[in-house]
């Protein structure tokens, strides 16, 4: 089996970590970032893929930068990697690291290349209202997500998926798709084709601006973004001068209310949006205050048709 050295950081790579494991690859070492502050007491928290490393007795590093790291450059020449797994592990890749193992530099990303290169494709496909996503394995080069595709695999995107739901399909398919791809490199039987750049769309990180609401949009556009940006940064508007998250909606057919305006249809909180359209609002969130049902919230504020939100 082949010497493996592994880079990853969030829980969308555990998956592959541990299957790699279970296959009986030999990971030498586990890279990933820095234990960051998390939580209300902002103490220091390991990454998902360090505690998982850590359950499976595998050594770890977490360099603060790797470009210029004498020290880390020195651990992965004498280890000597065949390959070198790459899964979200939030940093570039220096050339002195694609240079050194044989077998490349192996990235696994959450889209089909090279559809929605970037940081954020599962949220990005959501919110951009696709059918069907996928995942692939590349060899990275010197650009952002652009290396030779070596495996891709399909998956469809239901009507109810978020992110949240998403991103752990993806990642198991990952997982496997993984798995295959090393031992087709191993017995030569992928041929690695170049993207194509024509087709190719972006992903990129998501800002907190992201989730402000835009009543000019259509409904089935609001709501393909609501999906996509969960859990972070949601979709919010105000309403009386506070933030108002909305978390669960489905668009609906039939009606015709002015855009950033609720109307209330048999205790069915409604939401207009531009072209006519709107959203049946589920479950939100008034700043300061715990998640309600619209049930909750038609009862609590009584919104009135004359009210704007987004002012």
């Amino acid at each position: 089996m082949m010497d493996l050295v592994f880079c990853g950081t969030p829980l969308f790579a555990v998956p592959t970590l541990e299957k790699l494991v279970a296959a009986g690859f030999r990971v030498k070492l586990v890279a990933t970032q820095p234990d960051r502050p998390s939580g209300r007491g902002m103490q220091l928290a390991a990454s998902p893929v360090k505690q998982t490393a850590l359950a499976l007795n595998l050594p770890i590093v977490q360099p603060e930068k790797i470009k210029n790291n004498d020290e880390f450059r020195a651990q992965l020449e004498g280890i000597a990697p065949e390959a070198i797994i790459v899964v979200g592990y939030g940093r570039i890749i220096p050339q002195w690291m694609i240079d050194l193992p044989r077998l490349g530099n192996i990235n696994l990303h959450a889209s089909q290349l090279p559809k929605y290169r970037g940081a954020a494709p599962i949220q990005w496909a959501i919110a951009t209202g696709e059918s069907v996503t996928g995942v692939t394995t590349m060899r990275i080069d010197a650009g952002l997500d652009t290396g030779d595709i070596l495996l891709q695999s399909v998956e469809r995107i239901l009507p109810e998926d978020t992110a949240l739901t998403l991103a752990p399909r993806l990642a198991q398919m990952g997982a496997e798709l993984m798995i295959a791809t090393l031992a087709g490199l191993k017995n030569g039987t992928i041929a690695p084709r170049p993207q194509d750049d024509t087709k190719a769309t972006l992903a990129p990180i998501l800002k907190r601006e992201d989730g402000l609401i835009d009543f000019s949009r259509s409904a089935v556009d609001a709501w393909n973004r609501l999906r996509g940006f969960q859990p972070w940064p949601g979709a919010f508007t105000s309403f009386r001068g506070k933030m108002l998250h909305i978390h669960a909606a489905v668009p609906v057919t039939k009606v015709s209310i002015a855009p950033a305006h609720f109307a209330i249809d048999n205790d069915r909180l409604l939401l207009g949006f531009a072209h006519g359209t709107a959203l049946e609002v589920q479950e939100l969130q008034v700043e300061g205050k715990k998640r309600m049902s619209a049930h909750d919230f038609i009862n609590g504020y009584q919104p009135r048709s004359d009210e704007i939100l987004g002012r």
